[in-house]
């Protein structure tokens, strides 16, 4: 019979986690920036030009109120948290950033970057769900594509153990893991279109619509997603673009050519000769009808 696998103390790390981040009494000290360097663990891809403009106003004015946390790499620091400020800090010209260091191994730091970022309302939705599915898969001791089939299979079996961990490894986060599953993780399946519009800022909302669309109209609805319509306006648009088309009815059309004089007088000698070797190969069943 095959052991069970453990998976790691998350609610250790996550209690860690909560302290290094908010603890007003954590000794903080200055580094320059340049001794900084990026984390391996950080989750968030992308860094908007504007965010970090607002942000580096912000510290101009009142400098980098939150301190980094840091740990030993080298002759200088990685960054577990805090990589926004770090570089906001040099667009506002700044040279030095207040740093709480502390010495961790790369699954606690990666669990600590993982939790300031989940923490924080500009997080992309696509890193959300990624970060979100990592830290699932911590807490299963699976890996994210395990943990993902996982997750779905849980949402529908009675509580056990599993969804107790989960339900503490998320409980700092503002969400279920029930309702991450059942409503966020499904994101990963989209086509690659939505989920680069999702990584430009589209809302969530918005794109659901867009991804269950044919792929003909999804770049045209992207366009107008991102061009302000709503959730609504897109419905519609979506509903328009299925309804089928209908044909010209090319009988009904001939006969008021045919019946007009005024089309019958603009034709030349070439044209009316055409027409009439034309009608010359009228189908029986409509000659005797019209005798």
């Amino acid at each position: 019979m095959s052991q069970k696998r453990k998976g790691p103390n998350l609610g250790g790390l996550l209690g860690a986690s909560a302290a290094l981040l908010t603890s007003p009494d954590l000794p903080t000290r200055t580094l320059p920036v340049n001794t900084l360097t990026t984390g391996k663990g950080q989750p968030r891809r992308t860094f908007p030009q504007g965010s970090l403009e607002s942000l580096a106003n912000s510290i101009r004015e009142h400098g980098v109120l939150q301190p980094l946390l840091v740990r030993p790499d080298g002759d200088g620091y990685e960054i577990v948290a805090g990589e926004r400020r770090w570089r906001a800090a040099q667009l506002a010209g700044v040279t030095e950033v207040p740093v709480v260091i502390r010495t961790l191994s790369d699954q606690e730091a990666r669990i600590v970057a993982l939790v300031e970022n989940l923490q924080r309302e500009n997080l992309n939705v696509i890193d959300e769900v990624d970060a979100k599915l990592e830290l699932a898969a911590a807490t299963l001791n699976l890996t994210p594509d395990q943990a993902r089939s996982r997750l779905i299979r849980l949402t529908k079996q009675d509580p056990g153990e599993e969804a107790a961990a989960l339900a503490a490894a998320f409980a700092p986060l503002g969400e279920t893991w029930q309702s991450f599953a059942k409503n966020k993780l499904r994101v990963l399946g989209w086509p690659d279109a939505v989920l680069a519009a999702l990584r430009r800022g589209l809302p969530l909302t918005v794109a659901s619509v867009i991804a269950g669309s044919p792929a003909a109209h999804m770049d045209r609805l992207i366009s107008l997603a991102e061009g302000g319509a709503s959730r609504t306006d897109l419905r519609q648009e979506v509903e328009r673009l299925a309804a089928p088309v209908e044909s010209p009815d090319l009988a009904a059309t001939a006969g008021r050519r045919l019946s007009s004089r005024r089309f019958l007088a603009s034709l030349d000698e070439h044209q009316r000769k055409e027409m009439d070797r034309w009608l010359a190969r009228m189908p029986n069943f409509i000659r005797d009808r019209t005798g």
